[in-house]
């Protein structure tokens, strides 16, 4: 990410550049490169590709990974004017600015829609990504209902938990359990 400082009055504002998908950090690092080879640093101030850690569990292991929060899409804090689009527009795999109007010209974003991007990818705690959805059926692989099967009733991303409907004594019956309880069949 650059950070630079601005050395005048004028105002900077947060746009949304689309790229290629996948071609985000390779886009960001052109554009880093561009931006210091044209000396325009304390114009363009920042570039982020907005990301946040997330927990995936498979196969009944956690592993922490970084994703994209936007694929496609790079954060720019800038100062528009014709010399600072164009050092934008030209690098290498930038298809655009997030435009509007007739004829076309970049919105920037509000104060508030950059400060929850910000936000989200500072969280202290990393979001729990998991790939069960209701009615789906699981293979309980702890606890005391180790081997039961049954079918997701309710997922619980915020705590890490799930709810199984499990039968037993001719009875269905709610389990509530872990994300590293579980597993798919």
């Amino acid at each position: 990410m650059v950070m630079n400082q601005r050395t005048d009055d004028t105002t900077s504002n947060w746009y949304v550049l689309h790229t290629y998908s996948g071609q985000e950090e390779r886009v960001r690092r052109n554009l880093e490169n561009r931006i210091e080879s044209l000396d325009v640093q304390n114009l363009v101030l920042n570039v982020v590709v907005p990301t946040e850690e997330q927990i995936e569990i498979k196969g009944g292991e956690k592993k922490t990974v970084t994703k994209k929060v936007f694929p496609g899409y790079i954060l720019v804090e800038m100062v528009m004017d014709d010399r600072t689009w164009r050092v934008i527009r030209e690098t290498p795999g930038v298809t655009g600015f997030v435009s509007s109007g007739d004829p076309p010209r970049p919105v920037p974003l509000e104060d508030s829609e950059v400060e929850n991007i910000l936000d989200q990818m500072e969280a202290a705690a990393p979001r729990v990504r998991v790939g069960y959805a209701t009615g789906e059926t699981v293979k309980i692989t702890d606890g005391p209902f180790l081997d039961f099967m049954g079918s997701v009733e309710e997922v619980n991303e915020d705590r890490g938990k799930v709810i199984v409907m499990v039968t037993f004594f001719g009875r269905e019956t709610p389990v509530e359990l872990d994300f590293l309880q579980v597993e798919k069949i």
